[in-house]
């Protein structure tokens, strides 16, 4: 990146606009200089928007903001994910593949307003990405292909900004695709995704022909016009024209109608808007101004009551300024977005870490949202989460692999720290333990008001971020026993850039083992580990990670009676396991023990149950749907809490081989898009692999074919797919659910691990 000097000009704050005889006006942003980053470094938080963009894989996520970073001044040429030369692709393993690997944040300004932007991932094995942006993000943009509508993707993203209660615009991108269609996008959002879409643009003209776009709110059309082939087209200049009578019927009749829908669409949604239009507007929809629509359809939206649609297409440089308009109008300033515990902060430091980097010079990079206070290098700060004091070194403005050093950040903005050096993603930092002391007494002063628990919410830590479980595995070792020592530091680094990768050593047989969420998570980590930490591993086998469950109720007892030292500890557990139609593992004491165990002693108890859980009885897969409620718990006087959580380990063992156990593997939910002549070999193919077909769609000329498979029968399915389709054919992959494999099945896995077959 090549940063150039600030010019405070007009041109450079705003579009600049001449106006014509006929009334024609012309957006064009001056190209002489590239903005920087030190300009306007805390602006007022109302004109502060933290977004993120979410999508499914190849929808065009990274080419919309390629082309916001361009229109907004701050790179000179619009990069291409093809030639490997956009902003926020910097990895190389991302520019080779074409894809999006990790959630990349840059920032940058829209006329009067900052952008704290985040390009998120659109490939399954890297949904965490896009868990941990959103987790921070006060708003979204939801980026679609326009032929292809709502993907097997999008519904997962579209799931976790609805989880975090993300106010999202949509954006129908590639509407200059043949099979581009505006009422098939529509319609998929409504039924995929359970939404209420706002439309407020209408596409001009079709597929090759798309040019521009209605607004629905001003009636009038934005036209980015072809250009020669001496002059090239970087859709800085378009054209905006007020509709009359002069256009095609057929496009007026469309504007008037979708106008009417709309305003009749909001004012079914908002109560201020129709008391409005039945006051002043009743009889003429036609003068309800723009300016009280657009107010209503941003209130609509910050109640998640809908979500405002507009269409375009990044890759030829149309319909981003607008969408860029509608970025800064309709989703939310931070405050305008509610976080419960950040107020009993007041004015002090309250942050949450999100996503750590590694820089050989800098060490570890630490991106932090700070939610209240102000945040400054060489400032001491508190993590609560690890009760440490750290120094943040220095203080930077995130602008994907370039970042530059600033004085101070304010609440509202998205960091990037040097010197937190034990902060990991989820952390809360405050400005010292006084002020996390203080803030919750605060809470617990209003709690008392309310009747809640004494107790019950001191803790004022943010709520951290989800990660989800691995569901592949594999050995990794390094070329010689000299090397173990730097591809353990190489794996605690990426482990603590990346929580969903899982590194552990085999009790049995002391080889390292590596947990991802899919090949492609894995072969990534290997590559890394390659090129950024000049290791050269092996891998082993990919293996599927399987979880186990158990089939009876069943109620035991262990004692344990061992002498240390001099010191003789007792201890009797008594307990009964039962089975849970759940996705987790719980334990609970009676009523009675919960209330005459010390809190050292449970904390021992509940250690011991969670060991347990970690090794099922058939294969030492970690289990899930298991209860555990611990009924007695009697010591001699002197037995250590070590010793109870042991006790309770092996009686909870205990329980779980006489309950019986059950293999339970990952079911994969599988969508496969292909020519229609092709599907019946996509269909054998599958019938081959225990797969089960839930629907076949069509979409345009192809079909969607939607089916269950488990995941042991996918390793190399892309290589497969391509040679029985002659590479006609994409498909996606995520985690469905875990079911209990039969009978059969089971005792081949058996049979497999136990060296047998």
């Amino acid at each position: 990146m090549i940063w150039g000097r600030f010019v405070l000009t007009a041109g450079l704050q705003c579009c600049r606009c001449r106006v014509s005889c006929h009334v024609r006006r012309h957006y064009r942003i001056l190209p002489d200089d590239v903005k920087s980053l030190r300009a306007v470094v805390n602006p007022d938080v109302s004109k502060i928007r933290n977004i993120g963009i979410m999508a499914h894989i190849d929808a065009g996520k990274t080419t919309t903001t390629e082309r916001m970073l361009y229109y907004s001044g701050y790179t000179r040429a619009l990069g291409d994910v093809d030639d490997g030369d956009t902003v926020t692709d910097f990895m190389a393993q991302e520019r080779e593949r074409g894809i999006t690997i990790q959630s990349a944040a840059v920032t940058f300004e829209w006329k009067t307003h900052r952008i704290n932007l985040i390009d998120t991932p659109g490939h399954v094995d890297f949904t965490l990405e896009v868990e941990r942006a959103l987790r921070v993000l006060d708003g979204a943009v939801a980026v679609f292909d326009a032929s292809a509508g709502v993907e097997a993707q999008t519904l997962t993203v579209w799931r976790q900004a609805e989880k975090h209660h993300v106010p999202c615009v949509c954006f129908l991108n590639k509407m200059d695709k043949p099979a581009a269609s505006l009422s098939f996008s529509i319609e998929s959002i409504k039924k995929k995704l359970k939404a209420n879409p706002v439309l407020l643009q209408i596409p001009v003209g079709s597929g090759k022909e798309f040019s521009g776009v209605v607004d629905l709110l001003t009636n009038q059309k934005l036209i980015w016009k072809h250009k020669t082939m001496r002059d090239e087209e970087d859709g800085r200049t378009f054209e905006i024209t007020p509709l009359d009578e002069s256009e095609e019927p057929e496009l007026l009749q469309e504007v008037s109608e979708a106008r009417t829908a709309l305003i009749e669409q909001v004012a079914d949604l908002d109560d201020e808007f129709a008391d409005l239009l039945l006051t002043d507007f009743g009889e003429n929809f036609d003068e309800v101004p723009s300016i009280k629509l657009q107010e209503a359809v941003r209130r609509v939206t910050l109640a998640r009551k809908g979500v405002p649609v507009l269409c375009g297409s990044s890759l030829r440089n149309k319909g981003v300024q607008p969408l860029l308009d509608a970025i800064t109008a309709y989703l939310p300033a931070p405050n305008e977005r509610h976080h419960d515990l950040v107020r009993w902060y007041k004015d002090d430091l309250c942050a949450l870490a999100f996503k750590v980097l590694h820089d050989k010079q800098r060490g570890p990079l630490v991106f932090l949202r700070i939610y209240s206070g102000t945040l400054k290098p060489q400032s001491a700060v508190h993590n609560i989460n690890r009760n440490s004091v750290e120094r943040v070194s220095r203080l930077m403005v995130p602008f994907a692999d370039q970042n530059v050093e600033i004085p101070s950040m304010t609440a509202g903005n998205i960091a990037l720290t040097v010197g937190l050096k034990q902060t990991v993603t989820g952390d809360t930092i405050v400005s010292s333990k006084s002020s996390a002391a203080a803030a919750a007494a605060r809470r617990a002063h209003n709690d008392s008001g309310t009747g809640a628990k004494r107790g019950e919410h001191d803790s004022v830590v943010l709520s951290g971020v989800e990660v989800p479980e691995p569901v592949f595995f594999c050995t990794i070792e390094p070329p010689t026993m000299a090397k173990q020592a730097d591809l353990e530091n190489a794996l605690n680094n990426l482990q603590r850039e990346d929580p969903s990768l899982k590194v552990r050593v085999d009790p049995d047989s002391g080889q390292t083992i590596l947990c991802g969420m899919g090949e492609l998570h894995i072969e990534i980590i290997h590559d890394r580990i390659r090129r950024e930490y000049g290791i050269e591993t092996h891998l082993g086998p990919l293996q599927v990670a399987y979880r186990e469950s158990i089939l009876h109720e069943v109620s035991t007892t262990e004692t344990l009676d061992r002498t240390i030292g001099e010191r003789r500890h007792v201890v009797t557990v008594e307990l009964a396991v039962t089975p849970l139609d759940s996705s987790s593992c719980e334990f609970a004491f009676t009523e009675e023990l919960g209330a005459k165990l010390s809190t050292e002693i449970k904390e021992a108890v509940e250690n011991g149950v969670q060991s347990a859980y970690l090794q099922g009885p058939l294969l030492g897969y970690p289990l899930q749907g298991v209860s555990a409620l611990i009924q007695s718990v009697h010591m001699e006087p002197g037995t250590s809490p070590a010793m109870v959580s042991a006790c309770v380990s092996r009686c909870v063992h205990k329980a779980l081989r006489l309950a019986g156990g059950q293999v339970l593997e990952p079911v994969m939910s599988l969508e496969v898009t292909v020519e229609e002549e092709r599907l019946s070999s996509v269909l054998g193919d599958l019938a081959q692999r225990r797969g089960t077909v839930r629907d076949i769609q069509s979409r345009h000329d192809d079909k969607v074919l939607l089916a269950t498979v488990p995941l042991a029968e996918m390793m190399g399915y892309s290589t497969i797919l391509r040679t029985v389709t002659s590479g006609n054919a994409t498909f996606t992959l995520e985690l469905d659910t875990y079911e209990a494999m039969n009978p059969q099945d089971q005792n081949t896995l058996l049979k497999r691990v136990s060296g047998l077959l």
